[in-house]
């Protein structure tokens, strides 16, 4: 690929920590959401609809994570359209009042992506969303 046409596509990297002010709310709208995404119970996707269920009602980094979509990020930006996406999120012990909490580049490696898992290279607490694709390493993110 030439430089003028890798220079069309832009990594756009996005971290944020949310706080869950209402975890009742947050897994109801995740679970009414899930209903909309499969429809009628039964069928061929009971299973994935099931277990997606029990996620968003047990994990609220699960719940958060199903109702996030990239695209809808982007989608009223002109002259762009989404190409790939990927995200996970998970629950993270956070203290706002850290003012050194905060380190955006603690975890990237040295190709500049992320790594996630702890000390012992275990994958740690990651959630992945939506449309799963295992990774080597058997963890799996949401890619659209």
């Amino acid at each position: 690929m030439s430089t003028s046409e890798t220079s069309r596509y832009v990594r756009l990297r996005v971290e944020m920590v949310l706080e869950i002010t209402n975890a009742d709310a947050l897994s109801g709208t995740a679970l009414e959401s899930l209903a909309a995404e499969y429809g009628e119970l039964g069928g061929d996707s009971a299973e994935e609809r099931t277990h997606a269920e029990t996620a968003v009602r047990e994990d609220g980094a699960e719940a958060l994570a199903s109702l996030i979509d990239p695209f809808d990020l982007v989608s009223e930006v002109p002259g762009v359209e989404l190409t790939q996406a990927s995200w996970s999120s998970e629950s993270i012990a956070y203290d706002p009042q850290d003012p050194e909490g905060w380190d955006l580049d603690e975890d990237d490696d040295e190709d500049g992506d992320e790594e996630y898992g702890d000390e012992d290279g275990e994958d740690a607490s990651r959630v992945p969303h939506n449309r799963e694709e295992n990774d080597d390493d058997g963890s799996a993110e949401r890619r659209a």
